[in-house]
């Protein structure tokens, strides 16, 4: 029993220490970022093997201390330079830069497969590939290949727009009708209309045309349809 009140204090100890750092710690991760997890990682988890409860919560509450200095510190022009590291070109108008494979300790297979992901299979159609200081690789390509643009066309288009969930897994997202000043009796309405039930809707989202769009649990049979085939067994 004690082991559990234990545990539970630390994790409730670590999540509240994790929202008040904010979410940067978990997304880009800089160097001091990940040792930053690393170190209150260590510190949390050790109240769960001995009696240091109230020392591990206090260390933990001083790692935080210096990693939101260091965040500050990092906002200061002179000093991001030397607690960020700087960009690395990898690709520079079509040509590998080899400097910049061996500073960011890069094979060329994996290049190649950073690359793929992001859509592109020829270097000599890429202006320039950069490591960016979080690990992150940014690729722009040249003006010929890149993606053909509305304005490039004189083509003038709608505002983006993005679907409101109101239904998500059943369950009902009330802030969003509040936001869009409707209740529970209007999606309801809508629901009888096209004979669906809000437990077994996956996700119901609100267009900008006034309509709702339902996502339920019915999938349709394309049994033997090449243009639908699934991988899997289970196709």
């Amino acid at each position: 029993m004690e082991t559990i009140y234990r545990t539970i204090i630390v994790f409730m100890a670590g999540y509240l220490f994790l929202r008040v750092t904010g979410k940067k710690a978990v997304s880009q991760m800089h160097t001091y970022d990940l040792l930053y997890i690393f170190v209150l990682t260590n510190i949390i988890s050790t109240p769960v093997e001995n009696d240091h409860l109230g020392k591990a919560i206090i260390y933990a509450g001083i790692t935080v201390i210096l990693y939101k200095i260091f965040i500050r510190l990092s906002l200061h022009n002179k000093l991001r330079w030397i607690l960020n590291e700087s960009p690395t070109v990898l690709i520079h108008n079509g040509d590998i830069d080899r400097k910049g494979l061996k500073k960011a300790r890069m094979p060329i297979n994996e290049l190649l497969s950073h690359l793929r992901v992001k859509g592109y299979t020829d270097i000599q159609n890429i202006a320039i590939a950069i490591m960016e200081e979080t690990g992150n690789i940014s690729v722009i390509p040249k003006a010929d290949y890149r993606p053909v643009q509305p304005n490039d066309l004189n083509i003038s288009v709608k505002k983006e727009y993005l679907p409101i969930p109101l239904i998500m897994d059943g369950q009902i997202v009330y802030h969003n009708l509040k936001y869009l000043q409707l209740d529970r009796e209007w999606l309801l309405n809508e629901l009888e209309k096209v004979g669906e039930k809000i437990e077994t809707i996956i996700l119901a989202t609100f267009l900008d045309d006034g309509t709702l769009f339902i996502d339920n649990n019915e999938v349709e049979e394309h049994d033997g349809d090449p243009y639908y085939y699934k991988p899997g067994r289970d196709n």
